[in-house]
């Protein structure tokens, strides 16, 4: 099989499989919502909140790190990974082992600081991935990282079943999810194998390099975590614990939703790297108008289509409990097109080696956000927390843009917009005669979903929005530059 067929096909597979972890994971959220109601999944949300906040502090940005250091020219990928994996191990045990010493000082119940201590291994798992998906990423073989992801969440869902099963309440999800972590991180480090033998490795001069690319990126994704994040946290806080749970079901739509842009950004990102340093500027923006064009495609519909079925989906997904987080979905949705647009944007930045020119927006949408969740939350709940997501996202993406065009003068043109709005207004129409008549029922829902992409889809093809020989031509292009030679002597 030639080059170009075979990163065709790994793309078609990874698009599939991640299709398919959607909707088990939409599966296993209707599991255990349903096993725990609406306080119980508050009591959830609020110990997986609460310890992404230390898994995310020792992020460190790793995985694009990863990608960016093992595609540049003159590297030993081997010792670069062997590396990198070691160092995430020891800045993820040392960042998560403060968390179960800290949630002592929050007002939580004695369940919920337990359930933090239980699952706090959960985190450890992802945090070494991170490296993997980074080779990944650079053999264009993320279809490896959807098949461990998939493999990962059949074991959550397994064991769920086996928590309704011997009636293990709260701490049985928390450990289902702990397994299911562990799940994801065996397969993706058995895959692995078939690139590089990763071992640890203590070379400090790399875990300065290391430190010296990744600390910008650190700093970044913490302060993104006090405006995507610390609205729950605050919730949690000020709000019943109800509350959290609406808002909480609504942020797992949206996890699932936000995979997409990052998953997409990932297989772009070693291409605009390689772009860069190879000075091939106009492939370089052709790759990245190509890229919003299709997250534009994407983004429009699934705000558009929220509004009308914004309150089945949430029902038919977390159960009868949670019909009123359709409303949090109306907002936050909005939010989820920011990040599709976005994140094409920041992945460039990164490309560009500019991340740190990107430290004060942060610093001030962090900031901003922060005094919102502080003044509003209190007394508006969660559409304060879904107002002030939709303005963070808004702003970095809007920042995110500038930054690009500041350092390689690329504009993104909104020409595709126009016939995505038109194809999107029909699709809006059907659903507005439509949904009241077959949103009663799951068949009902699906059949509206599929119409409506049909819809889209169908029009927008008709008007030239989608073009097969694009996409024939970017598979052909990420071939050619999948093989590009990588010189291995820099580390020796």
């Amino acid at each position: 099989m030639s080059i170009k067929k075979k990163v065709a096909l790994n793309t078609i597979i990874q698009i599939i499989g991640k299709i398919i972890s959607t909707f088990i994971g939409l599966f296993s959220l209707a599991l255990i919502t349903r096993y725990l109601g609406l306080a119980g999944f508050g009591k959830y949300t609020t110990i997986i909140t609460f310890l992404t906040f230390f898994a995310v502090a020792a992020d460190l940005g790793l995985t694009l790190v990863t990608a960016q250091m093992i595609s540049a020219e003159d590297s030993n990928e081997n010792k670069i990974l062997n590396n990198l994996f070691s160092f995430r191990l020891v800045s993820s045990l040392i960042m998560l082992g403060f968390a179960p010493l800290i949630v002592i000082f929050f007002p939580y119940s004695l369940e919920i600081k337990l359930g933090v201590l239980a699952a706090l291994i959960a985190f450890v798992f992802p945090a070494l991935n991170q490296v993997l998906i980074g080779l990944f990423q650079k053999k264009l073989r993320m279809d490896l990282d959807v098949i461990a992801e998939n493999l990962s969440r059949i074991a959550l869902i397994i064991g769920i079943i086996l928590t309704r099963q011997f009636a293990l309440g709260l701490m049985g999800i928390l450990m289902a999810t702990v397994l299911s972590a562990a799940v994801n991180f065996i397969f993706h480090y058995i895959f692995s194998f078939k690139f590089s033998a990763i071992k640890l490795e203590f070379d400090f001069l790399i875990w300065k390099q290391i430190i010296s690319k990744s600390w910008p990126l650190a700093i970044t994704i913490v302060l993104n975590l006090i405006y995507l994040r610390t609205d729950t946290l605050f919730l949690s806080i000020f709000r019943s614990i109800d509350e959290v749970g609406l808002y909480g079901a609504t942020y797992r739509i949206i996890d699932v939703l936000t995979t997409i842009p990052f998953m997409f950004a990932g297989l772009i990102l070693p291409i605009l790297t390689r772009a860069k340093i190879g000075g091939e500027t106009e492939y370089f923006k052709k790759v990245l108008q190509k890229s919003f064009d299709f997250m534009l495609i994407l983004a429009i519909p699934l705000v558009l289509g929220a509004q009308f079925l914004g309150r089945p989906i949430m029902i038919y997904t977390a159960g009868n409990e949670f019909a009123e987080s359709g409303k949090i979905l109306q907002l936050l949705i909005i939010a989820v097109a920011f990040i599709f647009l976005g994140t094409m944007f920041s992945h460039a930045v990164i490309a560009l080696d500019k991340q740190k020119k990107m430290i004060g927006f942060y610093i001030f949408t962090s900031l901003s956000a922060l005094a919102g969740y502080l003044l509003l939350i209190p007394k508006f709940s969660f559409y304060a927390a879904a107002g002030v997501t939709i303005y963070s996202e808004a702003l970095i993406a809007a920042c995110s843009v500038y930054c690009v065009y500041r350092y390689s003068y690329f504009l993104p043109n909104f020409k595709i917009a126009l016939r995505s709005l038109i194809s999107a207004l029909a699709m809006g129409t059907f659903l507005y005669f439509f949904t009241p008549l077959y949103q009663n029922t799951l068949a009902g829902l699906v059949f509206l979903l599929l119409a409506g992409c049909l819809i889209y889809f169908l029009i927008l093809f008709l008007m030239g929005g989608i073009k097969a020989a694009s996409i024939k031509e970017f598979f052909s292009k990420n071939g050619a530059e999948s093989e590009k030679p990588i010189n291995s002597k820099k580390y020796e």
